[in-house]
This record gives structure tokens, C-alpha cells and sequence, in this order.
């Protein structure tokens, strides 16, 4: 893959590939355009560039290509982080939180993921032999 981005446009195709999974350029268009505010080939010619940056891989199907994302939502999340937050994670949550509103059943399925994501740190951590 390459370590180009994702445009504003390539990004709104990848959050339909993420959320359809491998898609043709038909199913994409229909979803990104439902009013045809794009043409087809416009839409064609993106994933045709995102396929040449790496962002995408095509397997045609009959005279169909399906598109499949290799650009991936963590990957696009840790360019936020990194740009917007300078890796602060603290913060970038801290942000998350105060500009939502956010219910108690959402805080404590965070509180969940960090207590699952703690054990597996914990678990993958190399234990020190004490000498």
C-alpha cells in the first residue's frame, strides 16, 4: 500500500466500502450519488485512482470489477489522531466525549472496551524474570 491519503471524496467512498463491503462501482455510485450528484464515470475514475494509490483492490467478475478496501478505517483513525491530537489519545477521547452527548449505557461499553483492551495488553506484555 502506499502512504498517500485519501482525499475528501476517496475518504466518502472508503466509508461506503467499509460499510458494504466489496462493492462495484455501480453499488458505490448508487449510494454515494442518490440524486446523481456525481456521474457514474466520475465515480469510476475515483476508484480507478484509488486502486492506483493503493487505497483499494479491484477483482473483476465477469465484465464487473468489485472494489474492496486495503485503506482501513484504524489507519485513517490513527492519521486523525496523529494530526489533529499529536497522538494523544487522552485528548482525542477527551474530545470525543465532551462533544457528544453521550448516554450512561455508551460510557459504560467504553469502559468495557478499555477494561478488554487493558487485558490484553496485559496479556501480551513479556513477563520480566526477577533476578
Amino acid at each position: 500500500m502506499t502512504d498517500r491519503n485519501p482525499s475528501g471524496r476517496e475518504l466518502e467512498i472508503l466509508k461506503i466500502l467499509w460499510e458494504l463491503g466489496p462493492s462495484s462501482v455501480r453499488e458505490v455510485h448508487e449510494r454515494m450519488c442518490p440524486d446523481g450528484e456525481l456521474a457514474f464515470n466520475t465515480v469510476q475514475t475515483l476508484l480507478r485512482i484509488m486502486d492506483d494509490k493503493g487505497l483499494v483492490r479491484h477483482q473483476r467478475r465477469g465484465r464487473t470489477f468489485v472494489y474492496t478496501p486495503t485503506h482501513t478505517r484504524e489507519r485513517e483513525t490513527s492519521r486523525l489522531l496523529a494530526k489533529v491530537f499529536d497522538g494523544a489519545l487522552d485528548q482525542f477521547v477527551v474530545s470525543l466525549i465532551n462533544s457528544q452527548d453521550i448516554s450512561a449505557d455508551e460510557l459504560k461499553r467504553l469502559e468495557k472496551l478499555i477494561a478488554e483492551a487493558r487485558k490484553r495488553k496485559q496479556k501480551a506484555k513479556p513477563r520480566s524474570r526477577g533476578r
